[in-house]
């Protein structure tokens, strides 16, 4: 399910509001009504944001794809440090 940027911060889902974010971001970018001044700002932003899903992304596919961020990991194990 695609959420709204709001939706999304309000549920704490972290890769969710990055994607919201880049969606917004892009439609600003892509629309020709925005100023050429904000332009080089934008689409800094916007390839930030896609570097930093892609890196949630890797990390998720480290930990075996869990798909853990922005909720909390309640598999600690005290005994095993």
């Amino acid at each position: 399910m695609k959420m709204t940027i709001t939706e999304a911060a309000d549920a704490g889902e972290l890769r969710a509001l990055l994607v919201a974010m880049r969606s917004r971001v892009a439609t600003a970018v892509q629309n020709p009504e925005t100023p050429a001044r904000d332009l080089a700002a934008l689409t800094k932003r916007l390839m930030e944001i896609a570097h930093e899903i892609k890196a949630l992304d890797a990390e998720d596919e480290e930990a075996g794809g869990g798909g853990s961020h922005g909720s909390v990991d309640t598999s600690f194990d005290a005994s095993a440090v």
